[in-house]
């Protein structure tokens, strides 16, 4: 891996991570505006604790080293979770400030992906073993 992709990489983990992180504080702790919002597009606010929990445990997956396998499925479900908030907004025809966060989280996530080395990467070599 290049020293240009590597520091990509790390630049776009970092800012999924902190963005993953803070969203998924916020989720936990309900703050009103995430309650408003979440309400407006029509979801019941227990889904702000689990994806919250989701989040927070997506965050822990991506930074620690080894099981790439579980990196996979947590960047899967980070791109799930954030092309849903993006459609989601664009459905009930939020502004366009509103899809700034999830399509950056978005952007980074894939950004993220793309770039993660080798050792980040799952194989079927590795599961047949």
């Amino acid at each position: 891996m290049t020293k240009r992709n590597r520091v990509i990489y790390w630049i776009a983990t970092i800012w999924l991570a902190l963005g993953m992180l803070s969203t998924g504080i916020v989720q936990l702790i309900k703050m009103k505006e995430e309650v408003d919002m979440m309400t407006r597009l029509g979801y019941p606010i227990y889904f702000l604790t689990l994806i919250g929990i989701w989040k927070i445990a997506g965050v822990i997956a991506i930074l620690i080293p080894k099981f790439p396998l579980l990196k996979e499925w947590t960047y899967a479900g980070f791109f799930f979770a954030m092309s849903g908030a993006v459609f989601s907004h664009v459905v009930v025809r939020d502004d366009a400030k509103e899809l700034f966060g999830p399509l950056l989280l978005l952007i980074l996530t894939v950004v993220s992906w793309s770039f993660r080395p080798v050792d980040r990467r799952f194989s079927m070599r590795q599961s047949v073993g």
